[in-house]
């Protein structure tokens, strides 16, 4: 899937690399993948409910 998140290493947004939804431990949707430059994780928080 393609998402977009802010490395903290490269400061700007990336495009997340291998980006796989999953649920934290809280309950939220998170996006969390590796950034395409440096290979720093990455993760983004999504929207509690899917758009379609």
């Amino acid at each position: 899937m393609e998402f977009e998140g802010y490395c903290v290493k490269c400061r700007k947004k990336q495009q997340i690399k291998n980006g796989v939804e999953q649920v934290s431990d809280k309950g939220r949707r998170m996006a969390k993948g590796t950034c395409p430059e440096c290979g720093t994780k990455v993760t983004r928080f999504l929207p509690s409910k899917k758009e379609d």
